[in-house]
């Protein structure tokens, strides 16, 4: 065992944890949320730690691999930092490898965490015994996607939105991917800003998009007005699909031009022309009766998913208290 190798015995099976990539194995990148890129990405990104959970069969030869990014935040009031874990979906993993990879990074993990969270499993049910035994507790969410393949943007959007997109492009909103250091710092200061009063969103270090962009793994697309960015969306790619990752955009101060519909619009386009199967929505939040960012995105003709989302606190007794809140 290495200095930053951690090798669990589950069941007879090794599951091992690397925190460096020149450790890994070879690995089957397909899903980019648990690639060997996006694990070296996230290294060598500032408040950013990979944790890589590797199942091997008896053979030596690694037959599922999950990809868990503790990041650092920090807040204006005590204790100033802290760290959540993050995991994007289960990676097409058995229920056994899965259980098996939850429970070495619940290990390795819980005292060294706020909390954990894990989002965008394969079906709302998946491993649901295996992380309550675990005590993660599920909060239900909700998931929207665009299908691309079936029918074209153009028949799924409602009219009222195309009006209000047509309107604005007539009055000079311009969408086009970022190209120049100027843009690429435009954008990023509208995320930070659109973001930095909602204390659950994170939003990495600008190096982390430049490495997505040199790599071809995202789009940066901006909306400009009179040479002003007005709008921003990160689009990330994986498996076929095109996943809204990110968004921002002035919509209080230039609302006559709807900067948040001109931008989605170009994003959902630019998806469907480039192939995609899907557009995927990743953040589209809890199923309240008002929840105006997931009304807003069903008026581009998208598909609405019950989902849950697992969250485990490390402070037992907090952890409990919340399980019980958020009881089915």
């Amino acid at each position: 065992m290495t200095l930053f190798t951690f090798i669990y015995y589950l069941c007879g099976v090794k599951v091992t944890i690397y925190q460096h990539t020149d450790q890994l194995p070879q690995l089957n990148d397909g899903n980019f949320f648990h690639s060997r890129e996006l694990m070296e990405l996230c290294e060598h990104t500032p408040r950013l730690k990979p944790y890589m959970a590797v199942v091997f069969d008896d053979a030596g030869n690694a037959v599922a691999h999950l990809l868990a990014l503790m990041r650092f935040r920090r807040l204006w009031l005590p204790p100033y930092l802290y760290t959540h874990v993050r995991i994007y979906g289960d990676n097409d993993s058995s229920a056994e490898h899965f259980s098996m990879m939850m429970t070495a990074l619940t290990q390795r993990l819980q005292n060294r965490t706020i909390y954990m969270e894990m989002s965008h499993l394969r079906e709302k049910m998946f491993g649901y015994r295996e992380l309550r035994q675990l005590r993660f507790f599920p909060v239900r969410w909700m998931k929207i996607h665009n299908s691309l393949h079936s029918r074209t943007p153009e028949e799924r959007i409602s009219e009222q939105q195309m009006q209000h997109i047509l309107h604005a492009q007539q009055r000079g909103a311009e969408t086009k991917p970022v190209e120049t250091a100027e843009e690429f710092e435009a954008a990023s200061r509208l995320l930070h800003r659109h973001h930095w009063l909602k204390p659950k969103r994170y939003i990495p270090d600008n190096s982390f998009f430049r490495e997505m962009m040199k790599h071809g793994k995202c789009q940066i697309l901006i909306t400009k007005y009179h040479e002003r960015v007005i709008g921003t969306t990160v689009t990330v790619f994986s498996e076929g699909d095109a996943y809204l990752w990110y968004s921002a955009s002035l919509r209080k101060s230039y609302a006559p031009l709807h900067p948040n519909a001109v931008t989605m619009w170009a994003t959902i386009k630019a998806a469907h022309a480039a192939g995609y199967q899907h557009i995927r929505f990743m953040d589209v939040g809890l199923p309240f009766r008002h929840n105006p960012y997931r009304d807003f995105i069903l008026r581009f003709g998208g598909k609405e998913v019950s989902a849950y989302r697992w969250f485990r606190i490390s402070i037992r007794w907090i952890n409990s208290l919340a399980s019980w809140l958020w009881r089915e």
